[in-house]
């Protein structure tokens, strides 16, 4: 949980966003890095590392979990673990990737132990949101190396590799906490000198594919292909080039609902950089020869595969783009997360809702409000759109009292547009929290 004062900061940081119609970087409540995609349930599930406000090393305390249905619109479910989930770790909670066997989900992380170098620690739980817990109370492997990846083979043998800047797996057993035979050095003379960190392995169709990041520094994103999950590797090309203000990257790629997706790490939020990094994506179309295009960072993202509902409640953590917000555990409606730290000129922006040929005639709105005197104002189509409803935030008894408020709305709500939430009010950086919203139709 943000205390009020890293929410101010955070607010300040990233609160100088001009108007937009951006939809990269993905997350804006918070510096996030090392992207894990993972397609579970018809959803998109990402895991990510967490860099903090003003940083001037790697200095990351835990990781964090989005998840989307339509590569747009993402929905922020909080904290997953922390370097604190480990009791033989002492820092550094790098990038890791989850995935699922036998009803159970696995999240392999890199931490610095406690006295000693980096191991590769594994979180587990019975559900992809958590909470992880330290699955076996040590590392898996420990020799020094970051960045696991690890592939369930169509066999079910399971597959982690990790390295920086060399290159090693092990093969796991069933139970995905320990491993059979020798930790095993992969041979990096075909990758042409290319890979330092960053290892991103998957198959698609009879091929195997090794994304990584390359060289050191600044970092650019390569790719190698196998006929088999140990190899022999074949250098395939670069997969995006040395771009934005961020001097390392890290690959993460999927399939979803027939497109397949780059994610990657920038600099591009205000306050940005090497260590104060931000989440991004772009689709992309695999070649013929099954080859992957170099491809550019762009501010634009991935189309929207799928209308948004309004008429359903969404979380008001569901984001396509914000400026000056961040989020915090909640204890409304027996917990999840709310989005807090709004301050005057903040923003929500939700893209593509679809609020049909009637459309809607009222909007609920799920606040807590310590004092009152603020405004929702809705808007379509941008921070200076048409605004279809302006609803007064009055003092609900406390920053954790909650309360639904209800707004009429105007004729403009209908067909699909993007929907702006923007919040005006006094001096406070924090008027009021925000859990959730609901339109009704005509």
């Amino acid at each position: 949980m943000l205390s009020n004062n890293l929410a101010a900061l955070v607010g300040t940081v990233l609160g100088a966003v001009p108007i937009v119609l951006a939809d990269n970087p993905i997350i804006q409540t918070l510096y996030s890095t090392d992207p894990a995609p993972y397609v579970w349930n018809d959803t998109v599930w990402l895991f990510t590392g967490h860099d903090e406000p003003n940083s001037d090393w790697f200095t990351m305390k835990d990781w964090r979990l989005f998840s989307s249905t339509d590569m747009v619109n993402w929905r922020d479910w909080g904290k997953m673990m922390g370097v604190e989930t480990f009791s033989w770790a002492s820092a550094d909670a790098w990038a890791g990737q989850v995935v699922e066997r036998n009803g159970k989900f696995y999240y392999y992380v890199p931490i610095t132990r406690k006295g000693s170098s980096m191991g590769i620690g594994v979180g587990v739980s019975d559900t992809i949101t958590g909470p992880y817990k330290d699955a076996i109370g040590e590392p898996l492997v420990a020799n020094g190396a970051i960045d696991p990846t690890v592939l369930i083979d169509d066999d079910g043998q399971a597959y982690l590799y990790w390295g920086n800047p060399n290159l090693y797996y092990v093969k796991l057993n069933e139970d995905m906490i320990s491993y059979s035979g020798d930790i095993n050095n992969v041979d990096l003379s075909s990758f042409e000198g290319h890979f330092e960190e960053g290892p991103w392995l998957y198959k698609r169709d009879s091929t195997y594919y090794l994304a990584y990041a390359g060289h050191c520094c600044a970092e650019d994103l390569r790719y190698s292909t196998a006929p088999g999950p140990t190899g022999p590797w074949t250098y395939r090309g670069q997969l995006m080039p040395t771009e934005g203000s961020s001097f390392t990257n890290h690959p993460g790629i999927i399939d979803y609902k027939g497109g397949s997706y780059l994610f990657y790490h920038n600099g591009a939020l205000p306050g940005g950089g090497g260590f104060t990094r931000s989440v991004a994506v772009e689709q992309f179309e695999y070649g013929s020869d099954g080859s992957i295009p170099t491809l550019s960072m762009t501010d634009e993202g991935a189309p929207q595969l799928a209308p948004l509902d309004p008429y359903a409640r969404v979380e008001a953590e569901t984001i396509a783009f914000s400026s000056g917000l961040s989020t915090e555990p909640s204890s409304d409606d027996g917990g999840g997360i709310h989005v807090t730290g709004i301050g005057n000129g903040d923003y929500i922006k939700v893209k593509g809702v679809r609020f049909g040929e009637a459309g809607a005639a009222s909007v609920s709105l799920r606040v807590a409000a310590a004092a009152g005197g603020a405004k929702i104002e809705l808007r379509l189509g941008s921070q200076t759109g048409t605004v279809i409803a302006s609803c007064a935030v009055d003092a609900t008894g406390g920053a954790d009292v909650w309360k639904t408020i209800s707004c009429p709305l105007s004729g403009s709500a209908t067909g699909q547009q993007d929907l702006f939430f923007s919040f005006v009010g006094g001096g406070d950086q924090n008027l009021f929290n925000f859990n959730w919203w609901q339109f009704e139709k005509k």
